[in-house]
């Protein structure tokens, strides 16, 4: 996996995306206790819509600014989204009221909404080989999840020493040495496919795309099923560590490492897998794991409400909401790559990058409103609709996709040009 690495231009690409991770970490941390220092017991409530604005920000403004900058280097906009990223976590440490707040991780995540979609796009054109590409793909799923267990830790030793407020400056160095290390990387050169299109040809491109694309339209049955696995841990675990299971504040730390670490495992072994079952198949295995993921939780949280035990049954089961995570997520770049060309591929990451924030939207609300009111109505409706989308997604496989699961994964480069079979005519 690590040979990637030898590529240069990705290999400084890769370190820019994992320093800006780590930033972002100690980010969300900081954020945590500024915002319960500004509204104490209701911290919760100004975190929660922070949340919610990051989602908003995610899917209504990402293609709004992809089809404004498509045009433009992708160098410059790399470097100035880490700019603004790096002004606002400059600007936190001041905020003194929760609209403050609001507004500057409006424009942050709409900062971020711009950097990883395009950032995203640039890495086949890097490594065009099909193989290089998924052992790209894993790498970067192993440093979220590194990041996902390194950064509170990381912030719990750096606040035995210093004030939160000084972890925004760790965020600020983050950002700081990303856009440097993209200053220096050779970017490909952005090809000329022809005329340019206008902004509002732009706007839908990505779109577009997915509605003609079968693969695509299979990739968003399955980000339906991630959605429901990923609602449940990240918005539950504290419910479940605390309020059903009983147990102190670690527990929840180590609910969500639990996730993570499922997650990495299977993020090792993703090449291999692709490899020998290609990528709707793995994808496919990943649906179903997370859909038997889901079931575990509602037998988890039925059984601790009559006996009030589980524990070690909810780790293992977060455990594997990690895993079919994984196996959905790392591979599916694999579906956006092939589908699009490098004239739309920042536009159809971005589409991606939107319409699976968007199933968050559903999925958030039923996990925390729904939960708030029965821990277990929420899980069997996450669960119900994690079946739904994964059953789909089997069924349109089968029928619309069934060379791709048949077939191992091309050994042929990403393509560069639309392929007639990719799309319904």
């Amino acid at each position: 996996m690590l040979r990637v690495l030898r590529n240069g231009t990705y290999a400084k690409l890769f370190a820019a995306q994992v320093i800006a991770l780590l930033g972002t970490g100690l980010l969300t941390v900081a954020l945590g206790l500024l915002a319960f220092d500004i509204a104490g017991d209701a911290a919760g409530s100004v975190l929660g819509t922070a949340l919610t604005i990051k989602m908003i920000a995610y899917v209504g403004v990402a293609p709004l600014i992809a089809a404004v900058v498509d045009r433009l280097p992708k160098k410059a906009v790399l470097i100035g989204a880490d700019l603004v990223r790096l002004a606002i976590a400059l600007l936190l440490p001041f905020v003194t009221e929760a609209w403050q707040i609001y507004a500057l991780v409006f424009v942050l995540q709409s900062a971020s909404a711009t950097f990883t979609p395009a950032f995203q796009s640039l890495i086949p054109a890097i490594l065009p080989d099909p193989d290089e590409y998924t052992r790209a793909l894993s790498l970067s799923r192993l440093a979220y999840d590194l990041e996902a267990l390194l950064s509170p830790a990381i912030a719990a030793v750096l606040l035995t020493l210093i004030s939160y407020h000084n972890l925004f400056v760790g965020t600020a160095i983050g950002f700081t040495g990303s856009a440097l290390l993209v200053l220096v990387s050779r970017l490909p050169a952005r090809p000329d496919d022809g005329p340019a299109m206008r902004f509002w040809q732009r706007l839908p491109a990505g779109a577009k795309v997915f509605v003609r694309t079968p693969t695509l339209r299979f990739l968003m049955l399955t980000n339906i099923v991630v959605a429901a696995g990923t609602a449940i841990v990240l918005v539950n675990s504290v419910v479940y560590a605390r309020g059903v299971f009983q147990r102190g504040d670690a527990a929840l730390a180590l609910a969500l490492a639990c996730f993570g670490i499922g997650s990495l495992v299977v993020a090792l072994a993703i090449p291999w897998l692709v490899g020998r079952l290609g990528v709707i198949r793995t994808m496919v295995t990943g649906a179903s794991v997370i859909v038997a993921g889901l079931v575990a939780a509602v037998v988890v949280t039925v059984t601790a409400a009559f006996t009030g035990a589980g524990w070690i049954p909810l780790l293992v089961t977060w455990s594997v909401l990690g895993m079919g995570t994984s196996l959905v997520n790392t591979p599916s770049s694999r579906l956006l790559a092939d589908a699009s060309t490098p004239a739309d591929r920042n536009l159809v990451y971005t589409a991606q990058f939107a319409l699976s924030h968007a199933c968050f939207l559903i999925t958030y609300p039923i996990a925390g409103w729904v939960g708030a009111l029965n821990l277990t109505a929420a899980a069997v409706a996450l669960a119900i609709l994690a079946i739904c989308g994964g059953v789909g997604a089997v069924i349109y496989a089968r029928v619309r996709l069934r060379g791709s699961i048949a077939e191992a994964p091309s050994r042929r480069p990403v393509r560069r040009h639309p392929r007639t079979d990719a799309a319904d005519t």
